[in-house]
């Protein structure tokens, strides 16, 4: 089976094995991952009351720990020096939408960063909300965009 049509995480036996990505070289490689939180009219309105702080502040400060704590969360991803990690909460009509970007020069990319951050920012957004709302759903978390690495770059957007 080519290398590209295997999934990378299994070895030859089958077993789950970390990737050995020893012999590639440092490149600078990002990713962007979102999420949407979808909430009421009235939990939404309640936004800026939210006794326990802002909740997209909190997202945002959760996320960025999240992608720092990705490795830790997933067994087979490796520790990464993460150099750039971003995390936006903004409210639009029906909810709130997350916007993770994570950075590093590094031989492994950082998609699983930036989509841990997303829905850890996502989560976060839920459990401060979740006294107003039992209702509420976490939607789409998924990779927008990412850069370097063999395998190049992607975008949803292209796709």
């Amino acid at each position: 089976m080519p290398q590209s049509s295997r999934l990378s995480h299994f070895d030859q036996a089958g077993q789950a094995a970390m990737v050995d990505v020893s012999a590639k070289q440092p490149t600078r490689r990002t990713a962007t991952a979102s999420a949407f939180v979808e909430l009421s009219a009235a939990v939404l309105a309640a936004l800026p009351a939210n006794p326990k702080g802002n909740p997209l502040q909190v997202a945002r400060i959760a996320g960025i720990q999240a992608a720092k704590r990705t490795s830790d969360l997933i067994p087979m991803c490796h520790p990464l020096p993460l150099t750039h990690v971003d995390v936006q909460a903004e409210v639009v009509a029906a909810g709130v939408r997350i916007t993770a970007t994570a950075a590093t020069t590094g031989p492994t990319g950082v998609e699983m960063e930036a989509l841990t951050a997303a829905a850890l920012a996502a989560l976060t957004v839920y459990d401060m909300t979740k006294a107003l709302d039992k209702a509420i759903v976490i939607r789409n978390v998924q990779l927008e965009s990412k850069t370097g690495g063999k395998s190049g770059d992607y975008s949803r957007s292209a796709h």
